[in-house]
């Protein structure tokens, strides 16, 4: 998709007349690339740049770099720009450009095609839930970026859309599902983005690009109103970052239950913004290096891991190597039975209100596959895989009694080569599992327990490729997670570190 004349013009009309920034559009790039979303904000606030520079800035960093990475699945652009020209709401992000995912979250009137060419076309009828408190916050929305085929695997590649290619080596993936939102932040187009996890989907791409990544627990975020719940109660919403305390703000616009949630997170004794930058105290520490289905795990990352753990002990932490048990053999089935039974009723009621057979014109191989196996689960199956999740949670709330975090690898290698994990490359199902299961270990399982976790940006493979560290919380918890990445983020910063693009 490209830009039309006129909206080049209009970009270009917008750089020129940057105010204290005498009309340069690379002076413009500067504010977005030395600015969190929290200090464009005060910037706008302070009248040194405008709504519609900021604006125009990203779209014309997007349309850059668009073309060499592949994260933009629709151009919002005229919306963004309305939404300005009406006048923004005065919130801690007034004036903010803002990237949804193209998954599940909708703006009435728009399209979001869900990676899928099922979806193609598709409009919605709704503005969700997430939209709203996003848009009273101040941002401002001028796209959707990429996702696989309905979120389904740990790279950004589909059909419809083609593969996003990772801004550190465009040859390696940039995660998923939420790959085309890591690669926007990461190629310098916006300091955030809107971002989602059903089992890893916030912390894989983090991890991928060099990103700070925060799952929230379930219940946290609003997903309605055309659903409460997704995958079981597997998925969350939120955010990929470069900063802490803009994950922890973005929280603090968006969090609190919504009209016909089934459950609702905790609620916070304080702002998670005042989070970042308090004292989190000893923490104790769990040290895992191995995931609970005993894939092998590269040396590069479990380096890494060790010597963040080895940082937590000079921040004064208690490390010690331990694990929760859990039944992996049963929370892999259960993970495949919530995730293929939602997936198959979704593809079923979208063909049969489009009076169309479902095949691979308009669904990828393993999406195929993943229909055929959710229509041959029965609701006991679906039954038992619920039971199974509320048995691993029971389990590991038990364990950390004895323990405030986990640490983890978020991933088992650095970023994979593009074309080995996606949902169309022709491999069995068993295949596809079985990789895509290997690279991901670390993190569905908290998906299913509902608890917080979040990928750090600390450490980088001698290829030169981001390695993310994961650690992870007791439910409804993330204020210390927020205290302790606050911590880490002031010991080892890495908001200097970017890809050259």
């Amino acid at each position: 998709m490209k830009a039309t004349r006129r909206e080049a013009l209009a970009g270009g009309i917008a750089l020129a007349a940057t105010a204290g920034l005498p009309g340069s559009a690379q002076a413009m790039q500067d504010v977005l690339d030395t600015h969190d979303s929290l200090g464009l904000a005060e910037l706008v606030r302070k009248r040194k740049v405008s709504a519609a520079e900021l604006l125009e800035a990203a779209i014309a960093r997007a349309e850059a770099m668009n073309p060499r990475f592949n994260f933009m699945a629709q151009k919002h652009y005229d919306y963004g720009r309305k939404a300005i020209a009406q006048g923004l709401p005065e919130g801690p992000f007034t004036g903010v450009p803002w990237l949804l995912k193209d998954l599940n979250t909708y703006i009435a009137g728009e399209v979001t095609e869900n990676g899928s060419r099922l979806y193609k076309g598709q409009r919605a009828s709704v503005t969700s839930e997430l939209v709203r408190r996003i848009e009273r916050a101040g941002f401002a929305i001028f796209g959707k970026t990429t996702t696989p085929e309905f979120g389904l695997t740990g790279t950004t590649e589909s059909v419809l859309m083609g593969p996003t290619r990772n801004p550190w080596n465009p040859g390696r993936i940039a995660g998923g599902s939420s790959g085309g939102a890591a690669a926007a932040v990461a190629a310098g187009v916006i300091p955030a983005a809107h971002a989602t996890d059903g089992g890893g989907s916030i912390r894989i791409p983090a991890s991928a690009c060099g990103l700070f990544g925060l799952k929230p627990s379930r219940g946290r975020v609003p997903m309605g109103p055309s659903r409460t719940e997704g995958w079981g109660g597997m998925s969350v919403h939120h955010a990929v970052t470069r900063t802490v305390r803009d994950s922890a703000a973005i929280l603090d616009a968006t969090h609190g239950v919504e009209p016909g949630s089934r459950y609702g997170a905790p609620t916070p004794e304080r702002p998670f913004l005042a989070e970042v930058g308090r004292d989190p105290g000893k923490l104790r520490v769990a040290l895992m290096l191995s995931p609970f289905s005993g894939a092998p795990v590269d040396p590069e990352v479990i380096a890494a891991t060790q010597g963040a753990a080895r940082l937590l002990e000079t921040l004064g932490h208690h490390v010690e190597e331990a694990a929760p048990k859990i039944d992996f053999a049963s929370i892999g089935a259960s993970s495949f039975a919530l995730m293929a039974s939602s997936v198959a009723a979704d593809c079923v009621d979208r063909a049969k209100a489009l009076g169309i057979e479902l095949g691979p014109d308009v669904l990828e191989r393993t999406t195929l596959d993943f229909v055929a196996m959710g229509k041959a689960y029965t609701g006991m199956d679906f039954a038992r895989g619920n039971s199974a999740y509320q048995a691993a949670a029971v389990s590991i709330a038990q364990f950390m009694e004895g323990y405030d975090v986990i640490l983890s690898p978020t991933l088992s290698a650095p970023p994979l080569p593009l074309g080995r994990v996606g949902l169309d490359t022709g491999r069995s199902m068993a295949d596809w599992g079985r990789e895509v299961g290997a690279f991901t270990a670390f993190t569905g399982i908290y998906n299913g327990t509902g608890q917080p976790s979040m990928s750090l940006p600390l450490g980088m493979s001698k290829d030169g490729l981001p390695i993310g560290i994961m650690a992870t919380g007791r439910y409804g918890e993330e204020a210390l997670l927020l205290r302790l990445a606050g911590q880490v983020e002031k010991a080892a910063p890495w908001a200097a570190r970017r890809p050259t693009v």
